[in-house]
């Protein structure tokens, strides 16, 4: 049995500091919660460098009774993660800065990442609810962190719908236990081929649904886009990049490894659920006038696209490295256009940002980039993660559904130039001074980083894709 607790050091670094951060909120005063946030940076460097030497001595194993794999996936999940929290810190600094709960609030983001880097790495399906769980309870409160109507409703209206899902996956995997008499996914990939058919469709089924609600998939998505319409901005970039990261790792680990040789037919249940998340995404985003709303169907439709590489986790060798690419483009392209508008408080409508390239040329230039990175447009790291994609299901024997994905990608050009369209046109210096105004350096440090870290990956994806090759550990 491996024991290996520094296999889990980037796990442990942030639950760790959010059991510090949680313990020293109790005495430290108002004007000194910020070296909460400090610890909670410092606690995600720690699990990026713990992460980097792993993958540079190539340190692959299970752990824990085989509960959780450290490998490529989970290597190149943490980098995504603990990057883009490390993102989400630095865009909640105005936010948050000299609240009364400011130490609270980055407790809950470290315990919802730590919930996310277990559901990355799990390989049990107890291990996998556990990291649901963690991720999901802490989002729930980070939601309604202001206290406000609208985002006291959208907590109620996410915790709802999880607490729904959340035990029907918990059914689910009740029903995959009694048909393969074992949790762990090694062990079901070989009794499950000989369970009965109907106990293990219906399981699997139960447990997508909760998969999919950390997502945002349809048609689990409809808590999407009123909890990002009524959270605070840094939190709704949180919930609309890091659950999808650790939800879709999490799904492709289970159905690669515990499920390839069921003759229930999961890759045309998630070519058809990846086409209804990319349609009606697009569908609902075309006349959002809300940028926060649009930017929450936008990241509908993206799911869709990303669970075009689970349909085909057993079908094309190809899946693995183009979800893994995709998730790391997005999430970065994601944030940076979250950054934009966290740094625009008053921005709230797609006409708030008339004249934004005359009056703030910075904040534009990334929300060009960023735009256009969602809508998969070269150079940025989306294009290159929707190319590899594509290519997946076409070798996956899924040409239909990556034709759909094109013509769903040229359908979304329209509610993104929707949004550009604005920046280049005249307005008032007057209005302009009112909602142009800017919260502070950190939102727009991270707006910048992230419209970069985009463009890089783009540029550079030759470097980067080979970090993403690597067999799943059974």
């Amino acid at each position: 049995m491996n024991n290996n607790l520094a296999a889990l050091l980037p796990e442990t670094a942030l639950t760790a500091a959010a059991v510090l951060g949680l313990l020293a909120a109790g005495w430290l005063p108002r004007r000194r919660q910020w070296t909460v946030g400090v610890l909670a940076a410092t606690a995600c460097a720690t699990g990026l460098a713990a992460t980097a030497h792993s993958m540079v001595t190539d340190a692959e194993q299970t752990v824990f009774s085989r509960a959780f794999a450290v490998d490529t996936a989970t290597d190149a999940g943490r980098l995504i993660v603990l990057g883009a929290l490390l993102l989400v810190l630095a865009m909640s600094v105005e936010s948050v800065r000299g609240h009364r709960r400011e130490a609270e609030y980055y407790v809950l983001l470290l315990l919802t990442g730590a919930g996310t880097l277990a559901m990355i790495g799990a390989n049990d399906l107890l291990t996998l609810f556990a990291g649901y769980l963690l991720a999901s309870i802490p989002a729930y409160a980070l939601t309604g962190f202001a206290k406000d109507s609208p985002g006291t409703e959208a907590a109620l209206k996410y915790y709802l719908m999880g607490a729904l899902l959340g035990t029907t996956m918990l059914a689910g995997i009740a029903l995959l236990y009694g048909a393969g008499h074992a949790t762990l996914y090694p062990e079901l990939r070989t009794t499950l081929p000989g369970a009965p058919y109907g106990l293990v469709a219906v399981g699997l089924v139960a447990v997508l649904a909760g998969l999919l609600f950390k997502t945002g998939g349809a048609p689990a998505h409809f808590w999407v886009p009123d909890v990002t319409d009524g959270a605070m901005a840094p939190v709704a970039a949180y919930v609309t990049t890091l659950p999808k990261v650790g939800g879709l790792i999490a799904g492709f680990r289970l159905l690669h490894q515990a499920l390839p040789g069921t003759d229930v037919n999961w890759p045309l249940l998630l070519a058809v659920l990846a086409a209804a998340s990319m349609t009606l995404g697009n569908l609902a985003a075309f006349f959002q006038t809300s940028v926060k709303r649009l930017l929450a169907y936008s990241t509908v439709s993206q799911v869709g696209y990303l669970l075009m590489a689970l349909a085909v986790a057993t079908r094309s060798d190809l899946a693995q490295q183009a979800l893994l690419f995709y998730l790391a483009a997005y999430a970065v392209t994601n944030l940076g256009a979250f950054a934009v508008v966290t740094e625009l408080p008053q921005a709230r409508t797609l006409d708030d940002y008339r004249g934004l390239a005359r009056h703030r040329p910075g904040l534009a230039a990334v929300l060009l980039v960023c735009l256009l990175g969602l809508l998969g447009t070269p150079p940025t790291g989306v294009f290159l993660g929707k190319l590899q994609v594509f290519s997946a299901a076409v070798d996956g024997g899924y040409a239909w559904l990556a034709a759909l994905a094109v013509a769903n990608t040229v359908a979304s050009l329209f509610y993104y130039l929707r949004w550009l369209a604005p920046l280049f046109r005249t307005a008032t210096t007057e209005a302009a001074a009112t909602v142009h105004t800017t919260a502070g350096r950190w939102s727009a440090a991270t707006a910048y980083t992230a419209a970069t870290a985009s463009l890089a990956l783009g540029l550079a994806g030759g470097a980067a894709l080979p970090l993403t090759l690597g067999p799943l550990l059974l």
